[in-house]
């Protein structure tokens, strides 16, 4: 089920009206009911793969049990290897099967032997690396004894499924959103209408934003063999936004039903396409998931604690598995060693915690050191997201040798003016917003009330005008 979808819209009133008209007096039946409709959420793609979220969550539950029941270290440490190994076998195996078979035969062949092994016809569960990373932190935060393991099922089922972040995050921690189901909850205005707003600023991201750029986004990378550098140019920056409108107007959508709902979650971008390095834009993008690999993978290893070479060794470890997390491609993983190389030289500088305040903080313009930074900061991160665009390897260093070839100096073959100036108007609104959780947050509460409905009022506007004729699922429901 789509948030940009019909089916979402009568979905989402009729689930509101139950949980606040119906239930409400009753946390435990609240509770329920969020998880009973988590699952027609999520079985609405296909019920099959409910039994894998179902079997996650059941693990986990009983371990979390079993970690409080004990205090034997070994018996401790097998627990938490059952979960991790249920856990990240499911996601293994549906994700990574057949990229880890294509490439063992492909080594065989190199060295002239063959072997005879059939890839799986398998469909990839939507959300399956969101919620195995969330139910996983549940366990590990217990094994460490910095959560109390649930004692209420209900609650612990609809933490695990939460419909609003379920299928593409943010990956809220345990110690995060958990308690929230233990609470009772009040129906709070302000947060609701903020919730809204929120809602709405999403729904332009995907529909008018990120949908639109897609367009022509496919249509050029698809094409790339017969189109010059100035139109592939355009085709990486399309792609750019696309992603990022996609991704975080998820993220806004569902932070603001979560709110609609009493909850909160956290917050999963903070305007990284203003960020002067790459240190700030990881610290800015995808927050939920660049937080879960340090505390549960990075510092584990050591951090930066060490030498060089631990350094070394764990900025590339965290930034390969972070690829690796997005998609079974080896383009996946050169766009995360790429942004290893980006990173490494500010962490051995120790320059990589500069850039923590909001650009330009108490300015309306950034200075010009700070626009240069922003702007290389840009170029490197378009750079890469070629090659996380890009069919295959090949496909990304024939496309970057064009843009870098003398055919960049041609008119582009496609120039969307109405879209230019969309994302024109899109970086406006994000820079005026850039102190906010979201963009118009700051911008609605700081105008006049006429002001505020009228930026709404056009946000709709735009919404319906550019709407694409067919609902189109969002980038992360593919990872």
């Amino acid at each position: 089920m789509l948030f940009n979808s019909l089916d979402f819209a009568i979905f989402f009133p009729i689930v509101f009206i139950l949980y606040w008209f119906v239930f409400n007096r009753n946390l435990k039946w609240q509770n329920f009911l969020v998880a009973g409709a988590s699952y027609v959420f999520y079985g609405w793609w296909d019920w099959r793969f409910l039994s894998l979220i179902l079997f996650s969550t059941l693990v986990d539950y009983a371990v979390g049990k079993q970690l409080d029941k004990t205090n034997k270290n070994s018996e401790r440490k097998i627990l938490l290897w059952i979960s991790i190994l249920v856990n990240l076998g499911f996601l293994g195996f549906f994700k990574y099967y057949n990229f880890f078979l294509d490439n063992f035969k492909s080594a065989f062949s190199f060295f002239g032997s063959e072997i005879n092994a059939s890839s799986l016809d398998i469909i990839l569960p939507v959300g399956i690396s969101f919620y195995t990373f969330q139910t996983l932190s549940y366990t590990i935060d217990v094994y460490k004894k910095r959560l109390e393991p649930s004692r209420d099922f209900i609650s612990f089922m609809a933490y695990v499924s939460f419909f609003p972040q379920l299928v593409a995050g943010p990956i809220e921690r345990a110690t995060n959103l958990l308690p929230q189901f233990y609470k009772h909850r009040k129906f709070k205005y302000p947060e609701a209408v903020n919730g809204m707003r929120q809602i709405l600023w999403g729904l332009f991201k995907k529909i008018v934003i990120a949908d639109n750029c897609a367009l022509y986004a496919n249509q050029i990378f698809e094409n790339s063999a017969d189109l010059p550098g100035s139109t592939l140019f355009l085709g990486a920056l399309f792609f750019t936004f696309q992603i990022y409108g996609d991704f975080s107007g998820y993220s806004d959508i569902a932070i603001g039903t979560a709110r609609l709902f009493g909850f909160n979650l956290m917050q999963n971008f903070a305007f990284p396409y203003f960020s002067r390095d790459i240190a700030e834009f990881w610290r800015r993008w995808h927050i939920s998931l660049s937080t879960w690999f340090r505390d549960y993978l990075y510092i584990p290893l050591g951090g930066s604690r060490g030498g060089i070479w631990m350094k070394v060794r764990n900025t590339f470890i965290i930034f390969l598995v972070s690829g690796f997390w997005h998609g079974a491609n080896w383009t996946f993983i050169v766009w995360g060693a790429l942004n290893a190389i980006y990173f490494l030289p500010l962490l051995l500088m120790k320059k990589n915690r500069q850039n923590i305040e909001v650009v330009a903080y108490n300015s309306l313009f950034p200075n010009v050191k700070e626009l240069f930074n922003m702007l290389l900061t840009f170029s490197l991160t378009v750079f890469a997201w070629v090659f996380f665009r890009a069919e295959n390897i090949g496909h990304a260093f024939d496309y970057l040798n064009r843009i870098f070839s003398l055919s960049i100096l041609e008119k582009p073959e496609l120039f969307p003016k109405e879209l230019l100036f969309l994302l024109v108007m899109f970086v406006i609104m994000e820079w005026l917003g850039r102190k906010g959780e979201y963009a118009i947050e700051r911008i609605s509460f700081g105008l006049p009330k006429p002001f505020r409905w009228v930026t709404y009022a056009f946000l709709v506007i735009f919404i319906f005008l550019f709407n694409s004729s067919s609902n189109v699922e969002f980038i992360y429901f593919q990872f």
